[in-house]
């Protein structure tokens, strides 16, 4: 059963990562009826470390433009050092404006971890933000309906435009308002469109998310039951399987249509979180 219910968390971690519709809020209902047969402090782990799964899709899916390196002299490379191999210049400017656009959570997210997870990590704060930032998807669709895109390629976003995009990451530390959906609506609002916003996004998770696991994987350690090894590694893999599916799925949406469906699934889904926990009460 632990299995099933490992292919199950596995398949919303796929979905929900990608959409801005919040991991965290779907995770928190899925825990009411999906209790894995584990500690609480593995949950919080599995919780995270799926997400593994998830990001080896993106690399996966954009090896080439992501990865720098070659060893055969092409156009458009450079050497690194005198006849021992090359990297693509626009490549590796795309990976420092990454690292730029992922400090503000990191600066704000690392020392205060475990201070979010003690007071946002609740159904009220996932609820609220899931309605407000639901809000706001169909707010900013509706004014930036009729404007032109400033940024229409990843490769044209500046370092400022990726510091700014970077600090509205960062509100995504809070509970409910989904990594991607924080980072896609920043870009939005200053001027990047869609697609780039949502590839820039996808990159952004690769150094985020393993750093994220890695530092719950140390919070929790490394001595595994094989049950629990099991476990995750069931997760992770269908996480990969199904991320795969959502990102071709989401870039297709987006090249034809705009956010707003997402904004009022956001809107029903905290709705749905705040009746169910208060009912419960």
């Amino acid at each position: 059963m632990d299995i099933l219910k490992s292919i199950i968390l596995g398949i919303i971690e796929g979905i929900t990562e990608w959409l801005p519709i919040s991991s965290t809020g779907h995770l928190i209902i899925a825990d009411e009826f999906i209790k894995l047969n584990a500690s609480a402090e593995f949950k919080e782990m599995f919780n995270v470390v799926i997400q593994l799964g998830a990001i080896l899709a993106v690399v996966v899916i954009y090896f080439k433009k992501i990865w720098p390196f070659t060893f055969k002299k092409q156009e458009g490379y450079c050497y690194i050092t005198k006849g021992n191999g090359f990297f693509k210049k626009d490549v590796m400017d795309m990976w420092f404006k990454v690292i730029v656009a992922i400090l503000p959570a990191a600066v704000i997210g690392i020392p205060l971890d475990d201070l979010f997870e003690e007071h946002f990590h609740n159904y009220i704060v996932v609820a609220l933000a899931l309605i407000v930032y639901g809000i706001l998807f169909i707010v900013i669709e509706r004014r930036n309906g009729k404007l032109t895109p400033k940024i229409n390629d990843v490769g044209d976003i500046t370092y400022k435009t990726a510091l700014l995009i970077g600090m509205f990451q960062a509100l995504s530390l809070i509970p409910g308002t989904s990594r991607s959906g924080s980072t896609i609506l920043g870009a939005i609002i200053i001027g990047v469109s869609r697609v780039a916003a949502a590839e820039f996004s996808f990159y952004m998770a690769i150094p985020v998310m393993f750093g994220a696991s890695l530092i719950k994987l140390l919070k929790f350690g490394f001595d595994f039951t094989s049950n629990e090894l099991i476990i995750l590694l069931v997760g992770m893999i269908t996480a990969f399987v199904v991320s795969i599916i959502a990102i071709k799925f989401l870039m297709r949406y987006i090249k034809k249509k705009d956010f707003t469906m997402f904004g009022y699934y956001r809107i029903i889904l905290g709705i749905i979180i705040l009746a169910y926990f208060l009912i419960k009460q």
